[in-house]
């Protein structure tokens, strides 16, 4: 779909202001925030103490990005169900359920890429 407005610098750097503004409130405001930056410290500081190689510093990043994204995913879907359907509605939470499943696999996937690339080392 074309738009009508011209490009515009500013507008791109807004919108990159607007997302930088939704990860730190994902940070400031998050739980699961910390814990997936405590997990990231800890994972990355076994990536140089192990001295994995660059193919493995790729899948180590790909599943901590894999993770993180997926529970800000997660979080806007809750927040947005939240706001739409704010008393207990069945369908809303088979929504809330179905995003928080996607995080578990994340985090599965993530487990195992941390299994092929860490046990060999132990």
């Amino acid at each position: 779909m074309k738009s009508n407005k011209p490009f515009s610098i500013s507008a791109r750097l807004k919108s990159f202001v607007h997302a930088f503004e939704g990860i730190l409130d994902f940070i400031k405001y998050e739980p699961q925030a910390v814990i997936h930056a405590i997990a990231t410290v800890l994972v990355v500081a076994a990536g140089f103490y192990f001295s994995i190689n660059t193919t493995e510093w790729i899948a180590v990043i790909v599943a901590i990005g894999l993770v993180i994204i997926s529970e800000m995913v997660n979080t806007a879907i809750e927040k947005l169900t939240d706001m739409v359907s704010p008393e207990y509605n069945p369908r809303a939470k088979v929504v809330k359920d179905l995003a928080a499943g996607a995080v578990l696999i994340a985090a599965l996937v993530a487990a195992m890429i941390g299994i092929v690339v860490f046990l060999p080392k132990l």
